[in-house]
């Protein structure tokens, strides 16, 4: 494919156009909020502030065996696509109650092949690479991934996005076959202005029941309209080619599709009210805001207001974005949008939003203020002085220490290798980022005592959390651009913990959307079984519960995707539990010590 400059009189010199998602700089400079400044000595100091534990997370990526590099097709045009990928999964699947692992790669504009890799756990800390046995040999332009059993037949499946016909791989007893073209799900053409057919090109995805019928359906995520005979030449220095902004291409809008329970979906995009063409997506998360038993939507958008997608059941949606105080910050100003994750930060019950944007923008940490409104969080929990310098990609709440709260890990890296030479203060590797959530509002950065690689510059994109050693705390899994993934083990000291895995009736045997209430003395935590969250990956669907210092949990709430509530009592720490819809636990496992 080679590179097209009928488009050189487009030339778009400047620093301010160069990066493949970043946002263009306000001509008017923009005052300086005062949480963004660093914190007075008083408040460093913080009168009765708990400390963070001591918690270290260990590189075992080569112990492990995971012997991956991703590619990026780059050589030397530029092209924006090079620069998005690429995501993973931790996920099961092949039902032996270990976390394997699989990871996304792209192959090369001249078609040089470029499979991506599975990783099969064996149990004893170490992986096997099972690409082939499992029919995963192919090489694809690839983004992400999103994981469940759409079929009900037992087993999960794999729903690739890429740039190209998007690939749904269904699970044969632990083999997978690529059904998409069948289905009705490998997405969507345009035509450019030369009357070219080119296929979308897909970022995020989730599985969720959108219409209350049991069946899962799927909702992905478009960025924009770039072909390689589109690309246009931008410009860093004045000299050398650099990656054009999303502002210069045209949206591309999500794309809902039914699952018709035989196998085969239909689109609904437009009869659901999502015909959303001015999104230039990235990410997607699901979570129930209104607690009306219908899964709403957050989808982030690079340069474009994000959108919320209010559930007003039937499969019907209103994007509520602006409405909601999600599409821009508090200037006025649309950031840059990746990824996306949904949380009840200080277990009361209220939502946050937190969406990871370009550097020099800070960190969107959005609480939930009533329903469907949201005010910016962010700077009250002293997010904001540590996140504006990084470009963050993958994010994800988890409780690394288990005593209870969600703590919030950052996956950052640049996409213009060049940057420092126009931004001083700007690197394009960057490292990874672990805040503590001590409870009182407030996300204490811990990337400096918690050491090894979060302190490694890095160009990191895609992030999954879950326990791969069935000790019950939670390990990550990290993937770079154009460089190596990285598996991290979570080495306490740590509070106590549950895990718990949920398996609804019929067709959503995964109990996606299901609704769990912790009580553990008088604070609550409340989960939901989903899919989607962070950058163009996949964390399990298995709850994982810190207790703390506390040897139970008193009472487990359960509002089951149909509506049904389920009650069980006194579930005791150090095991993982399997419930089954109607029939209470039906399994117990001791975490590994």
């Amino acid at each position: 494919m080679p590179v097209s400059h009928k488009v050189i009189g487009r030339l778009l010199v400047g620093a301010l156009l160069w990066a493949a998602c970043g946002p263009e700089e306000p001509s008017e400079p923009v005052p300086t909020p005062e949480y963004t400044k660093a914190p007075t000595a008083d408040y460093a100091v913080g009168r009765g502030r708990k400390a963070a534990p001591a918690v270290r997370f260990v590189d075992v990526t080569e112990e492990a065996g995971l012997k991956f590099r991703h590619e990026t097709g780059a050589r030397g045009d530029k092209w924006m696509p090079e620069t998005m990928g690429s995501g993973g999964a931790l996920f099961d699947y092949n039902g032996d109650g270990w976390l394997d692992v699989l990871l996304v790669n792209s192959q090369g504009w001249r078609g040089e092949q470029a499979p991506g890799k599975l990783y099969r756990n064996r149990g004893n800390g170490t992986f096997a690479d099972a690409t082939a046995e499992a029919g995963l040999g192919f090489s694809v332009y690839g983004m992400g991934a999103t994981i469940a059993d759409y079929d009900a037949d037992g087993d999960p499946d794999i729903y690739l996005t890429t740039l190209g016909p998007n690939l749904l791989l269904r699970n044969d007893a632990g083999r997978f076959v690529d059904v998409a073209q069948q289905a009705g799900v490998a997405g969507a053409v345009w035509r450019d202005d030369a009357g070219h057919e080119n296929p979308e090109w897909s970022t995020g995805a989730a599985w969720v029941d959108v219409d209350g019928d049991g069946w899962l359906d799927l909702l992905v995520t478009n960025y924009v309209r770039w072909s390689p005979s589109t690309d246009i030449y931008t410009t860093l220095d004045g000299k050398g080619k650099s990656y054009a902004t999303p502002q210069q291409y045209p949206g591309s809008t999500p794309r809902l599709y039914r699952n018709l329970g035989a196998g085969g979906f239909l689109e609904i995009t437009a009869d659901a009210g999502l015909l959303l063409p001015e999104g230039k997506s990235m990410g997607v998360a699901m979570t129930d805001f209104e607690g009306d038993g219908r899964i709403d939507l957050v989808v982030t958008n690079d340069t474009q207001p994000n959108f919320l997608l209010q559930n007003l059941g039937g499969g019907r949606f209103a994007e509520r974005g602006l409405a909601a105080g999600i599409g821009y910050d508090e200037t006025g100003r649309a950031r840059a949008g990746m990824g996306v994750d949904i949380a009840s930060v200080a277990n009361d019950g209220v939502l946050s939003i937190a969406i990871g944007n370009f550097s020099r923008e800070a960190l969107s940490l959005y609480r939930q203020a009533g329903g469907e409104v949201f005010v910016d969080a962010a700077g009250r929990a002293r997010l904001m002085q540590a996140t504006l310098r990084p470009l963050t990609f993958g994010l994800r709440f988890f409780d690394y220490d288990l005593d209870g709260y969600q703590d919030l890990i950052l996956a950052n890296g640049h996409i213009e290798p060049e940057i420092n030479s126009t931004q001083k203060e700007i690197e394009y590797q960057q490292a990874p980022q672990l805040f503590w959530n001590d409870g009182a509002g407030r996300m204490i950065e811990v990337s400096e005592q918690t050491g090894g690689l979060f302190r490694k510059p890095l160009v990191a994109r895609g992030l999954a959390v879950g326990d791969i050693d069935g000790d019950g705390d939670l390990d990550v899994l990290l993937t770079t651009n154009g460089g190596p993934a990285y598996l991290l083990r979570n080495e306490g000291p740590t509070g106590r913990a549950v895990a718990l895995d949920l398996t609804g009736k019929a067709p959503n045997r995964d109990a996606i959307g299901a609704q769990v209430t912790a009580q553990i003395g008088a604070p609550e935590q409340v989960f939901m079984v989903r899919t989607g969250s962070s950058y163009l990956s996949h964390s399990p669907t298995t709850l994982t519960v810190g207790l703390g210092a506390a040897e139970q949990i008193d009472r487990l709430a359960i509002r089951w995707p149909d509506g049904t509530a389920e009650v069980v009592e006194n579930v005791a720490a150090g095991a993982r539990y399997e419930i089954a819809q109607g029939a209470g636990v039906v399994g117990e496992t001791a975490f590994v010590r």
